[in-house]
């Protein structure tokens, strides 16, 4: 499984000891930069590039592997340089070996990974038995690191798909158009949408309902009505930290608790259902922007 590029950005300056990792990494000179990647019995020489550049370069190639053991993993070569990155011989004086252990655990954690160490304090790269449900956070931002066990809903076995959207909106004929609409718009940027209509797993819909926000990325959520359901799916979701777009034909469709976000709002007229079309889809690319890009520090509302 490939890092995203933030993932090998971040690693790239770690192991250049640069910008907000200095002075926790050790600072790895050019010629220290060969010798680190010689350690792991890769016959990388720095050209004269850039150091950080040069890295980031290197780590490209390797991530572009396959692990033949596992393919939820990295490749074999990325996994070595994680590891040779935390080994405690690699640190110095005026270094910070633990703080560097935290941020890398926070890193790799939305990935699915976690770190152990073996009774030598050697660490080891390893599928986490969690699941990392946010989409709108920064991991490496977060203050805390919360973990839940609901009594209402079971966890799905899935973990989130980046490409899949959630439409929570009125079960009603007159809200079909509306739903094609916003069908048609993630289409066009490469992403799937379902209703809980469209879905039964388990007898219980809400069970459905809470899956269906769980697995995917984005929620659309059509507050026109003033549908309490809806305003229960916002909840959800707002708690799993996801990326929520709402939209609405009125702001009386608006509540209190959600006013403070900015809303799509969309009319049913031809010149409406086009704008909706437009607007949604620029979204929407920005979002999945984020996602290629693994920025996810933005609010879960705009």
């Amino acid at each position: 499984m490939k890092l995203r590029p933030i993932i090998i950005d971040n690693l790239a300056l770690m192991i250049c000891g640069d910008q907000e990792y200095s002075g926790i990494f050790p600072y790895r000179s050019s010629s220290d930069l060969t010798d680190f990647f010689r350690r792991i019995n890769l016959r990388h020489i720095h050209s004269g590039q850039t150091r950080r550049y040069w890295v980031r370069d290197v780590l490209e190639q390797l991530n572009i592997g396959e692990n033949a053991s596992n393919n939820q993993l990295p490749s074999v070569e990325i996994i070595h340089v994680i590891e040779q990155l935390l080994d405690s011989l690699e640190f110095k004086q005026n270094t910070d070996r633990e703080k560097a252990i935290i941020l890398m655990k926070e890193m790799v954690k939305p990935e699915g990974y976690t770190l152990d160490f073996d009774n030598f304090s050697k660490p080891k790269l390893k599928l986490s038995s969690g699941v990392f449900a946010s989409t709108a956070m920064d991991v490496r931002k977060a203050e805390r690191l919360i973990t839940f066990a609901p009594e209402v809903f079971k966890i799905p076995e899935g973990s989130v798909n980046n490409n899949q959207i959630a439409v929570m909106m009125p079960f009603s004929d007159d809200f079909n158009e509306v739903y094609t609409i916003i069908r048609e718009s993630c289409e066009s940027v490469g992403m799937q949408c379902h209703r809980v209509d469209e879905v039964w797993k388990d007898s219980a819909i809400i069970q459905d309902v809470f899956d269906l926000i769980f697995t995917s990325s984005i929620i659309i959520a059509d507050l026109s009505g003033r549908n309490p359901n809806v305003f229960y799916e916002i909840g959800i979701a707002h708690t799993l930290g996801k990326f929520v777009v709402p939209i609405a034909q009125s702001t009386n469709d608006i509540a209190f608790d959600v006013g403070h976000h900015r809303v799509l709002k969309y009319s049913l007229d031809e010149k409406g259902k086009i704008e909706l079309k437009i607007k949604l889809q620029l979204r929407l690319n920005t979002i999945k922007q984020k996602f290629e890009n693994g920025s996810r520090g933005e609010k879960t509302q705009e």
